[in-house]
C-alpha cells in the first residue's frame, strides 16, 4: 500500500520542522507540504525537511487540499494538519482499518482520543458537535468529530469529484461518501495544542463562525 502524507500549510514555519521530524520512517512513502500562499519560510523550512513542496497560492484549505492531492503517487492519502496538533505517530492507527480492508475512509476522532488541556477552545467544540450530529441526522453517519486528520483510498476521493475548496472540504469528503455507501470508520487520535502562533479557525470567534459556515453550509447542500 502506497501512502502519501498530504500537509496542507499557510504561515506555518515555526510549527513544520517539529511536526516533520516526529513522522516515523516507513509510514509514508512521501511526504507532501502544500503551501497555500504563505508570506513566511513555510515552503523552505518544508524542504530542509525533507518533504516535497507543492505551491498552491489560491488559498482555501480545500484549494491546498486539492492541489496535494494532484501531486501525490500513493493510492492511500492521509491528511493532516500543519500546525502540529496531531501526532504523526498515530498514523499508522489511522491506516490499520485500510490495510485490513476493513474502511475505504478513516477518521482520526479528537473527542474520542486524548485532547489535551486547551487544544480546542469552547466555542470550535460546539461547532463540532454541530456538525456530527447534522451528519448523523441528514446521513445516517455515527461519527464525532469532523477529523481533518483522516486517510482515504484514493480512488474513492476521486470519484467524490470534491468541489468545496474552503474549510468545508473535510465535511464534503464525508458527505459524498456516504452517499456513495462507502465505508467510514472512526478511530481515536490525540490532540494538542499547536506548536507555535494562534489558530486560523478556533484561534478567534470570527474565525471560527467563518468556518462553521462554510461547513454548515456543505453539510446541507447534499441533502437532495
Amino acid at each position: 500500500m502506497q501512502v502519501s502524507l498530504i500537509i496542507p500549510a499557510l504561515n506555518e514555519a515555526g510549527c513544520l520542522a517539529p511536526l516533520l521530524s516526529e513522522v516515523p520512517r516507513g509510514l509514508a512513502n512521501e511526504v507532501i507540504v502544500v503551501d497555500n500562499g504563505s508570506t513566511d519560510d513555510t515552503a523552505a523550512v518544508a524542504r530542509r525537511c525533507g518533504a516535497r513542496v507543492v505551491l498552491e497560492p489560491r488559498q482555501g484549505y480545500g484549494q491546498a487540499c486539492a492541489a496535494g492531492l494532484a501531486a501525490a503517487n500513493g493510492d492511500v492519502l492521509a491528511f493532516m494538519d500543519g500546525d502540529g496538533s496531531f501526532v504523526p505517530a498515530e498514523l499508522a492507527t489511522l491506516l490499520m482499518p485500510l490495510r485490513q480492508n476493513q474502511a475505504d475512509m478513516v477518521v482520526g476522532s479528537r473527542m474520542r482520543g486524548g485532547m489535551a488541556a486547551g487544544a480546542m477552545p469552547s466555542h470550535q467544540v460546539f461547532g463540532n458537535q454541530l456538525i456530527a450530529w447534522l451528519l448523523h441526522r441528514l446521513y445516517g453517519l455515527t461519527l464525532t468529530d469532523l477529523g481533518p486528520f483522516r486517510t482515504v483510498r484514493r480512488d474513492l476521493l476521486l470519484a467524490l469529484n470534491m468541489q468545496e475548496f474552503t474549510y468545508g472540504w473535510p465535511v464534503e469528503m464525508l458527505v459524498k461518501a456516504a452517499r456513495r455507501g462507502a465505508h467510514i470508520v472512526e478511530v481515536p487520535v490525540s490532540y494538542r495544542p499547536r506548536l507555535a502562533g494562534r489558530s486560523k479557525v478556533g484561534g478567534t470567534v470570527r474565525g471560527t463562525v467563518l468556518a462553521t459556515y462554510r461547513i454548515l453550509r456543505t453539510t446541507v447542500r447534499y441533502v437532495r
